[in-house]
């Protein structure tokens, strides 16, 4: 399974994210090569022009060996003159650029500048700001369409999770909510489904957002692991009728602060022996036993445990080898980590909808495997 603590690069290029990031890398040299000769010869490809200095002579193909894997290229010819992108020579890491900047746009945006910036460390010449600004409409709109596309297949695991940042809204600064759906499908690939802006974590919100993802394919979900939200817990039930999976590391940190300091290891030591039990009566049999213990010293530690029992014991009933990627919303804190550390860049954002071309390109589909093995 992806590790939690790798960089949204690499999140990108162990995972299913991979095959995306291989084709803006290539969409993108692709459409800077165009440009390039579009200045070269004087006209777009196919226009008439008096200006025009060259013409085309065809493509020949080339496979660019990158880090999102192997690229293949069609180079443009010219009847007059040779044509050779200067990213393709040698020991060059323009592709490394190249990669960063569709991350970027994933992450929060692709701006003229970054966009200026990469024509420049790729050694390209003649390309005009209005080119500039077309390529990086041509790639919002690729990722938008990703991020909008149909959801396949069945999906039994689903985390969702939120965080905050800060916009402007009225001359008030203000916290909006960033919703996260994370889920496996059946053949156990991991990806982000969707991405959603609002003022609050509100049942209503949580409905229409999960709404939204059902209109797009989302379907078999078995169980949701969150924290324990009330509205999103509302919108669960009445949406996708799934089992509900509390976070159990949430759950421990809200729980030991009954426990006070120097009890904190121990009452840690006492519940954890729930979740290493083989099925999920054994574990509620244990879990009842640990709380009955405390119950005399620590009355309202046990009642939290009486009250969690369900939900945070909610995954024993799933298979075992799944248990211990589906007991808690782990795999989507590096993601809302790397939302929180591109946001803060910004750090007041103008407006929603800017905060919303933010969050929505912060790295996504984070594994690929079997789904009989979401431990590996």
């Amino acid at each position: 399974m992806t590790d939690e603590m790798m960089s949204v690069r690499a999140l990108l290029e162990k995972s299913s994210d991979a095959e995306l990031l291989r084709e803006m890398v290539g969409f993108a040299a692709q459409r800077l090569m165009e440009l390039e000769v579009e200045s070269l010869t004087g006209a777009a490809h196919g226009e008439r022009s008096a200006e025009r200095i060259n013409h085309r002579n065809g493509y020949r193909d080339r496979v660019w060996e990158t880090r999102a894997g192997a690229v293949e290229l069609r180079i443009p010819k010219l009847r007059r003159s040779s044509y050779f992108p200067g990213f393709l020579e040698p020991r060059r890491m323009a592709e490394k650029a190249l990669a960063a900047v569709i991350q970027e746009a994933y992450i929060q945006g692709v701006s003229t500048r970054s966009v200026d910036e990469l024509v420049k460390a790729m050694g390209m010449t003649g390309i005009s700001k209005s080119q500039v600004s077309r390529l990086c409409g041509e790639i919002d709109d690729k990722v938008a369409a990703f991020l909008n596309r149909p959801l396949e297949g069945e999906w039994p695991y689903l985390w969702l999770d939120a965080t905050y940042v800060k916009v402007r809204e009225q001359g008030r600064i203000v916290s909006v909510a960033v919703i996260v759906a994370v889920a496996v499908n059946g053949d156990g690939r991991r990806e982000v489904l969707g991405i959603s802006i609002g003022v609050s974590e509100a049942e209503t919100f949580w409905t229409e957002f999960l709404r939204s993802l059902a209109r797009r394919g989302l379907r078999g979900v078995k169980l949701v692991i969150s924290d324990a939200h009330e509205g999103l817990k509302a919108a669960v039930a009445k949406v996708l009728h799934a089992c509900w999976q509390r976070c159990r590391v949430h759950f421990m940190r809200n729980v030991l602060a009954y426990a006070g300091k120097q009890g904190r290891r121990v009452v840690a030591a006492f519940i954890g022996t729930a979740f290493v039990q083989d099925d999920a009566e054994a574990a509620r049999t244990q879990w009842r036993q640990v709380a009955d213990q405390l119950r005399p010293k620590v009355p309202k530690l046990a009642a939290l445990m009486d009250d969690a029992e369900t939900d945070v014991l909610a995954f024993m009933s799933f298979p075992k080898d799944h248990r211990l990627k589906i007991h808690s919303t782990n795999p989507l804190e590096r993601l809302n980590g790397e939302i929180k550390r591109r946001t803060e860049v910004v750090g007041i954002f103008p407006n929603e909808a800017a905060s919303g071309s933010s969050a929505p390109f912060s790295s996504s589909r984070m594994m690929n495997g079997p789904s009989s093995a979401l431990a590996t």
